[in-house]
């Protein structure tokens, strides 16, 4: 096995931080897939062979784990390795770590595929790209393994149909700007996360109002790409509460093009209840339990 090449480095901007004072989540998925463009190049799928194929090495799928909160001037670099190679596709591994503290802070696991720029179809990986990758195959850190979110193969695909049947909480929406997209007016990764992240405060208004000492904090996602929207699709999330534990959630989020009804991403995030004094997790109340536990949603997930 090898070991991790580092493919990104960088530091928490002061406009990176959300409310609750530390880098948002989209930006850890923004640094990810600038990392895997980094990775790409290694595997001789950098920018030269994207102009001459106009294929790109793209995420279907994302496991995210948050390990340690990062706060503005903190330095970070994010290292990779290959976990698997397939005739089209490969299964990679990234992890951000601070680089003074040397402390993990983040981890993604993602199924990638070379897809054509233009039509999002899947391609098979070139010989060279597998031959490289495979000097690349690591095993993957246990710190990078799943804990609160199942890995179910992902559901039959819902409709928005389904979302209203099933009466889920209209969370965000709006429309995809063009600085929010690729130079082929796709919508960016971080984007994803940031629609879901964006639509917390509306999820989780029932649950905060009653105690502004209190907050949430994201421990882990999963995003499975349905479909990738362009600049101008017009875009709607629908959320529901999957599960309740002894101190996280589990919320499930489907995004939808308002215009077709059709899935977007389906979508899970754990959270913890947290005290934002003490920046520990906090056990749910008695009464809080009673109340989350009525919102359940059967069938929710990705």
């Amino acid at each position: 096995m090898s070991e991790m090449i580092d493919v990104a480095r960088s530091s928490v901007q002061t406009w990176q931080a959300d409310q609750m004072g530390h880098m948002n989540v989209q930006f850890y998925v923004e640094h990810a897939a600038q990392g895997l463009a980094a990775l790409a190049v290694r595997l001789g799928l950098g920018p030269r062979f994207i102009d001459a194929e106009r294929l790109r090495l793209i995420a279907r799928d994302h496991h995210i784990r948050f390990l340690r909160e990062q706060r503005p001037g903190a330095p970070f670099t994010v290292r990779a390795g290959v976990l698997d190679v397939r005739d089209y596709g490969l299964r990679v591994y990234l992890e951000m770590y601070n680089t003074q503290s040397n402390e993990i802070a983040a981890t993604f696991v993602s199924n990638v595929e070379l897809l054509d720029e233009d039509t999002r179809e899947t391609k098979p990986l070139p010989a060279k790209a597998k031959t490289a990758a495979k000097s690349m195959l690591i095993e993957m850190p246990a710190h990078g393994a799943p804990r609160g979110i199942e890995m179910t193969p992902p559901r039959k695909a819902p409709t928005l149909d389904d979302a209203e049947s099933m009466g889920l909480h209209f969370a965000w929406q709006g429309e995809v700007q063009l600085d929010q997209c690729d130079g082929q007016g796709y919508l960016l990764p971080r984007h994803f996360m940031a629609i879901v992240s964006d639509s917390s405060p509306n999820i989780h208004r029932p649950i905060s109002e009653r105690d502004a000492t209190k907050g949430g904090a994201v421990l882990e996602y999963r995003f499975h790409y349905h479909a990738y929207p362009r600049a101008g699709d017009v875009l709607t999330l629908r959320t529901g509460l999957k599960s309740v534990g002894a101190k996280t959630l589990v919320w499930g989020h489907w995004l939808f093009n308002i215009e077709t009804g059709k899935i977007v991403t389906t979508a899970e995030s754990v959270v913890i209840m947290f005290d934002l004094a003490s920046r520990k997790s906090i056990d749910l109340s008695e009464e809080l339990r009673g109340r989350l536990e009525k919102m359940v949603v059967p069938g929710i997930g990705v």
